[in-house]
């Protein structure tokens, strides 16, 4: 998952040698948290949006995951976020038949969601604010929908030779999704 914010990240600028760029900027500040998947096969995206990251929100998620893949196995890479291993997320995720496999702690460059997420925040929101936090989440909507599947495997960083992952991913056959 990742917040996306009213206020933009701030990257970089042109401005005349010696003169401040101006960012404009309301004020206020709003939030809602993007729960993505990735195939790493297919670089089909399962996307949910909702207004807070907590173990409701991430069990949301994993219905959603399970209703996209019906009976296919799905396992999913996380962090070790309050809301992934609350007790209730840990629970409904056994019923749902999801194995989640934890990543090791402080290393967000291991998960291939948070290369996309990444990609993103630097093509959609730095340096722009919209008006509303809804016009953030439909150009961001916007933004993954038009990438091909090709395109989201590449930006999450799935394709690279030097993906830790690359082993274990071709001893798998993947069917259709």
């Amino acid at each position: 998952e990742t917040d996306l914010l009213l206020f933009p990240p701030l990257r970089a600028a042109w401005a005349k040698r010696g003169q401040q760029t101006r960012i404009r900027l309301t004020g206020r500040n709003a939030r809602r948290v993007f729960f993505g998947a990735l195939n790493l096969h297919t670089g089909y995206g399962v996307l949910l949006c909702r207004e807070r990251q907590r173990a409701g929100d991430f069990s949301a998620f994993l219905r959603e995951l399970r209703r996209c893949y019906r009976d296919r196995p799905i396992a999913l890479l996380l962090d070790e976020d309050p809301s992934h291993t609350a007790r209730a997320s840990q629970l409904l995720a056994a019923k749902l038949n999801i194995r989640l496999l934890w990543l090791p702690k402080r290393c967000p460059e291991l998960n291939p969601m948070d290369h996309l997420w990444r990609a993103v925040k630097q093509n959609v929101c730095a340096n722009h604010q919209d008006r509303t936090i809804v016009l953030v989440v439909e150009r961001v909507l916007r933004y993954l929908r038009r990438l091909t599947p090709r395109e989201a495997l590449r930006k999450a960083g799935v394709l690279s030779p030097r993906f830790w992952l690359r082993a274990a991913l071709s001893k798998y056959v993947c069917g259709p999704t």
